[in-house]
């Protein structure tokens, strides 16, 4: 089944919200399980307020679940999907430098005369 458009630009929507440093090292916090905003900034050594714009976008595309306790709030993710993606998306950076190294690396031996 071919994706419609919509499908299409939900998905791009969601490349860009991904395209950030620090929402993308939020998800990866995530994956390891449930954090509060508090625990996310010290952890990636960033404003809370700044790590709560950011979970607001990523909320707000249901990419992270939110849980209130009290006065607190814990995030998580809502499913695999998006373990799956953050996932894959450093897997394939894991590849094209492992390959980028393996090119290189043949280059500089030919260069020497020693391909």
């Amino acid at each position: 089944m071919e994706p419609t458009q919509g499908q299409f630009d939900l998905a791009v929507d969601t490349f860009k919200l991904m395209a950030d440093n620090t929402r993308l090292r939020i998800v990866w916090a995530l994956l390891h399980g449930e954090h509060s905003v508090n625990e996310l900034a010290s952890h990636l050594l960033v404003n809370p307020a700044g790590v709560s714009q950011h979970l607001a976008k990523l909320r707000s595309a249901r990419l992270v679940n939110v849980r209130r306790d009290g006065n607190k709030a814990f995030y998580s993710l809502p499913s695999g999907h998006v373990r799956q993606l953050v996932e894959h998306a450093l897997f394939h950076v894991d590849h094209v430098v492992d390959n980028d190294l393996v090119e290189c690396d043949e280059t500089s031996h030919q260069s020497r005369g020693q391909g």
